[in-house]
């Protein structure tokens, strides 16, 4: 059985270094993982769109290997979220730290 190369095990001690806090780590990171998932379905919608058909033929639905594979591709890709940490760690990632008792308008 192969395991899954997705699934890495993170030293928290380094995530939380970059921002003095890992929770503050952790929500940066979870902010770019929206970015780059809102990004990759705009994407994947945009590809698949060439595909929509009004008329619904069921040997159309099942005979686009085009669509299937396009599919599969972003299935392949690697998650949001670990792209995400990986712009984190690697000072991809420009963020500011609101400073207690200011009101940003």
């Amino acid at each position: 059985m192969q395991t899954n190369p997705s699934i890495i095990t993170r030293d928290v001690d380094k995530i939380a270094e970059k921002t003095g806090n890992v929770y503050e780590s952790i929500s940066i990171i979870s902010q770019r993982a929206r970015q780059i998932s809102s990004k990759m379905k705009e994407e994947l919608s945009g590809k698949l769109s060439e595909f929509a058909s009004s008329v619904d033929n069921l040997e159309e639905i099942f005979e686009n290997r085009e669509q299937i594979e396009i599919s599969k591709y972003y299935e392949r890709m690697p998650k949001p979220s670990a792209l995400a940490i990986d712009d984190f760690m690697a000072d991809k990632v420009d963020f500011r730290i609101r400073e207690e008792g200011t009101d940003e308008k």
